[in-house]
């Protein structure tokens, strides 16, 4: 029997870091899935995680595990997806270090991704917008920082992970253009706003003096989480519903105001490219999903058919007698 822990330190601390130079937040999210899969072999197995072995985690428990997120804590495909590359990644990893579990490891890698919809991604209109930059109180300091958090979300379309790491030395002068880190290590240069550079400079000016270097932080002085961002749209949103009847059923979330600053500027540029640099895309092929969603790039399409033409003719209703006399047979 081997034990699992050492591998997945080595994995998490030496692998993925040092290795394959893997972001703190690819880190962070397979450590989480491991942490959900090692928490459900334990209620199985009846043992502390620690205390788990590798031929425990064979191909049958993880097809369980990936069932049990999609069926008992309902969690979509994707998330599901997510979880198994994290697994493969994993167990490509261990078998060159336990050659005699190979059999395991390749039934394993065998374990499919689970095909899922494609859906038009959701997105806010511009009067929801509006209304949701409106919620934060200006005239206190926890106001003002979650405007300016609302704001910067919703003109540069950033990931929740880009939205915290966001550092004050990233800001230009007057912050009128910030600098981003985004996913596989690729930096990006965005314009703002004059009404997003007023909002980050209004925070800037009650921010204080903290240790930490990140642009935005909670009241203990310490860095803003992505379940702080998330505490902040849930507050906001609960009142933006109120005020606004459009946005009955909406789901809110980062992604949500990322996906609405692709389709303003998609809607302002006409220009796929752009929205592509704009968002950090690596391939076009991923911001295909905003023409997809913009029902204007279909009406340019409609406007600049010749349709056919529409054959004419009049209805003439049956007979009322034979109507009813066929009604009666």
């Amino acid at each position: 029997m081997t034990a699992i822990a050492r591998h997945i330190e080595a994995f998490l601390r030496e692998h993925l870091v040092r290795h394959r130079g893997a972001s703190p937040h690819t880190c962070d999210s397979y450590a989480y899935s491991f942490q959900a899969l090692f928490e459900f072999a334990s209620q199985k197995f009846k043992t502390e995680p620690s205390a788990l072995m590798l031929e425990q985690l064979d191909a049958p428990l993880i097809s369980t595990f990936l069932e049990h997120l999609e069926n008992t804590r309902g969690n979509t495909a994707e998330t599901r997806n997510i979880r198994l590359a994290a697994f493969r990644s994993f167990f490509r990893f261990v078998q060159h270090r336990e050659p005699g579990a190979l059999h395991q490891i390749h039934r394993i890698l065998a374990i499919p991704f689970k095909k899922s919809d494609t859906r038009l991604v959701p997105y806010l209109s511009q009067a929801e917008v509006q209304t949701l930059l409106d919620v934060p109180d200006p005239t206190t300091r926890e106001g003002i920082r979650d405007r300016a958090i609302l704001h910067l979300a919703v003109c540069a379309g950033l990931r929740v992970s880009e939205l915290t790491g966001l550092r004050t030395d990233d800001l230009a002068p007057q912050a009128l253009s910030i600098r981003v880190r985004g996913k596989g290590r690729r930096e990006r240069a965005l314009p703002l706003w004059k009404t997003t550079a007023s909002a980050v400079r209004g925070w800037l000016a009650v921010r204080g003096k903290v240790v930490a270097p990140e642009l935005f932080v909670n009241a203990r002085g310490g860095p803003l989480t992505r379940w702080g961002v998330a505490y902040i749209l849930k507050r906001h949103g609960t009142t933006a519903k109120g005020r606004c009847s459009s946005f009955s059923g909406k789901r809110l979330s980062p992604h949500v105001l990322r996906h609405t600053s692709a389709m303003i500027v998609l809607q302002a540029t006409q220009d796929i490219r752009k929205v592509s640099l704009w968002l950090g895309h690596s391939s076009l092929t991923t911001t295909e999903v905003y023409v997809r969603a913009d029902p204007g790039e279909k009406l340019e399409a409609i406007e600049a058919v010749v349709p056919p033409h529409l054959r004419k003719g009049k209805f003439r209703p049956p007979d009322k007698l034979i109507a009813l006399l066929k009604a009666k047979s």
